[in-house]
């Protein structure tokens, strides 16, 4: 399975409805991950640009894009960002592959 980074900005009305109700989000994501296939590694809430951060472990990109998508719409979030993620040996392979593929860069001139 590919692993994703999963990075979530809620609304202002999101945030006052957990103000006024906490609540445990991970739950609901790890129910639509796994019905998708996947599998949720791990979540946190966060400062910054993104309130929650997770890292998710999903079939293909179809899979994770459906639940990018599926979390987007549900209208509690102003950012939903899904970044997929290469282990060091994979980047390794793609760093040997871009090496060998003949691409040429453009020429000053």
């Amino acid at each position: 399975m590919a692993s994703y980074l999963f990075q979530v900005a809620y609304t202002a009305e999101a945030w006052s409805a957990m103000l006024g109700t906490p609540q445990d989000r991970s739950a609901a994501v790890r129910a639509a991950v796994e019905k998708l296939g996947g599998k949720v590694e791990r979540f946190w809430l966060s400062f910054g640009d993104y309130d929650v951060v997770g890292v998710i472990e999903m079939p293909d990109n179809v899979s994770a894009a459906a639940f990018a998508m599926a979390v987007a719409a549900g209208g509690a979030c102003k950012s939903v960002r899904t970044t997929p993620l290469l282990t060091v040996p994979e980047g390794m392979e793609a760093m040997r592959s871009a090496a060998a593929c003949g691409y040429k860069a453009v020429a000053g001139g």
